[in-house]
C-alpha cells in the first residue's frame, strides 16, 4: 500500500477530489489521470485528541483499508478519522469504506462522481 507523501499531491486530492462521509470515517478520493500505483493517506487531526488517541485512529484506518482492499487502482484516497473511529473495530470501518468507495464509483458512472 503506497502512501501519498508530497504536500502537492495531498493538496491536489484534497482540493479536486470528491468527498463522502460516514460516521466512522470521511473519505476524499480522486481518479488519477497518469496511472501509476494507487495511493492512500491517513489523517487524524489534533482536534480528535492526544497523540495516543490519534495513533489508534490511524491504526484502525490502516487495518480497515487493508481489509477493504483500498486504495483501488487508479485512485488517490485520503481517509480522515472521526471521534467514532477510535472506538470501532477495523471490520466495521472496512464495511463503511467499501460502501463509501462504491458510492463514489457509482456516482462517477452517472457523471457526478469522480472525475
Amino acid at each position: 500500500m503506497e502512501t501519498i507523501k508530497s504536500k502537492r499531491d495531498f493538496g491536489r486530492v484534497f482540493s479536486d477530489g470528491k468527498r463522502v462521509n460516514h460516521k466512522l470515517v470521511r473519505m476524499t478520493a480522486l481518479r488519477r489521470d497518469e496511472g501509476g500505483p494507487a495511493r492512500v493517506a491517513f489523517v487524524a487531526s489534533k482536534r480528535l485528541g492526544n497523540a495516543v488517541f490519534r495513533n489508534r485512529c490511524k491504526r484502525v484506518l490502516r487495518a480497515a483499508a487493508r481489509e477493504a482492499g483500498l486504495p483501488r487502482d487508479g485512485y488517490d484516497v485520503i481517509l480522515f478519522a472521526t471521534k467514532a473511529t477510535h472506538d470501532s473495530q477495523s471490520g466495521e470501518v472496512a464495511r463503511s469504506l467499501s460502501s463509501l468507495m462504491s458510492s463514489l464509483t457509482h456516482r462517477s458512472r452517472d457523471g457526478v462522481g469522480l472525475s
